[in-house]
């Protein structure tokens, strides 16, 4: 693999990435026979063949796959380099790619605001998605930073507390038990739990903490994907459910939804942002990952809206 070039790796990757050699064509800005001459030369290096082709897409072989593996760990160090190099030439640029559970849009865009005021140069990409999704392009490297509620386990991360996490059970306004005062959660046996779907932190939580507080057999109702069409649904008395406050905050303050005073609620989580223990940060990503250690919690829903009630609060 002496005389393997980038020109050749940047081929293969091309091909497996869109499918097919005229696309990788037109992506790489070449023409179909150059991209198919790259690769016979990738794959005589190899000793091997790098592709297979099912439905007339190309897919890589176990060989290929190796290869690309490779190539992403190669371009990863070579954006290194390039950011190590323009920090040296002061330039101050650089990319970040942050990645954020859906509960935390209700305050990750006014952080990331914040960040871009101090750093107009920086560009940041931001991706949502539910726990699984997030926690699987932290994974693959896919993102740099992750803003999330409980750190992954299955891999090696570094986290840096941003701040607290409120977590209660919102009701429409008219419901029978709101303002009654301190109830317990055995009152609540009979209502209709929404839950987010399976994947979501928010889901894995709500689960947790009703068999914590020994609530039998909960009744779940609709299976939902979004906190917004949550909310909607128990505006609309479909049922209640167990949020995060700070996705509700604009709603609580609006009387458009209550909270329901359970003994041992709030749970109270922690906001965190996590980066892969193994994933050297580029200087762009790290000033990002430091800014929310830092700042973050400015950026918080207004902490008064909940109290605890029966004790100390939980931390989930």
């Amino acid at each position: 693999m002496r005389n393997v070039s980038l020109k050749q790796l940047r081929a293969l990757a091309a091909v497996v990435r869109t499918g097919t050699v005229t696309a990788a064509s037109s992506e790489l800005h070449v023409t179909p026979p150059a991209v198919t001459s790259q690769i016979r030369l990738l794959e005589e290096a190899a000793g091997m063949p790098l592709l297979e082709r099912f439905d007339n897409v190309f897919h890589a072989t176990a060989a290929g796959a190796e290869l690309l593996g490779a190539t992403k760990r190669i371009e990863l160090a070579l954006a290194e380099c390039e950011a190590s190099l323009q920090l040296l030439r002061g330039l101050g640029r650089g990319r970040v790619a942050v990645g954020v559970v859906s509960t935390a849009k209700y305050f990750a865009p006014m952080a990331i605001a914040g960040f871009a005021g101090d750093h107009p140069d920086i560009e940041i990409r931001l991706v949502v998605g539910n726990r699984g999704e997030t926690v699987a392009a932290l994974a693959d490297t896919s993102i740099d930073i992750a803003v999330m509620g409980r750190p992954p386990s299955d891999f090696p991360v570094e986290a840096d507390v941003i701040g607290d996490h409120p977590h209660i059970i919102i009701a429409p306004p008219d419901h029978p038990l709101v303002g009654r005062g301190p109830i317990d959660i055995s009152e609540l046996s009979g209502e209709t739990f929404l839950v987010r779907e399976e994947g979501s932190g928010t889901r894995m939580l709500t689960e947790r903490v009703l068999a914590e507080m020994k609530m039998e057999a909960p009744r779940y109702g609709m299976e939902i994907s979004s906190n917004e069409t949550i909310k909607q649904a128990v505006m609309a008395g479909l049922g209640i459910a167990l949020l995060s406050a700070h996705t509700c905050a604009t709603e609580l303050e609006a009387g458009r939804l209550s909270m329901l005073e359970v003994v041992g609620l709030p749970v109270v989580r922690q906001w965190h942002v996590v980066k892969r223990a193994d994933h050297r940060l580029l200087p762009a990503a790290e000033a990002f990952r430091a800014f929310m250690a830092e700042r973050g919690a400015e950026f918080l829903p207004a902490p008064d809206l909940v109290r605890p009630l029966g004790g100390a609060r939980r931390r989930g």
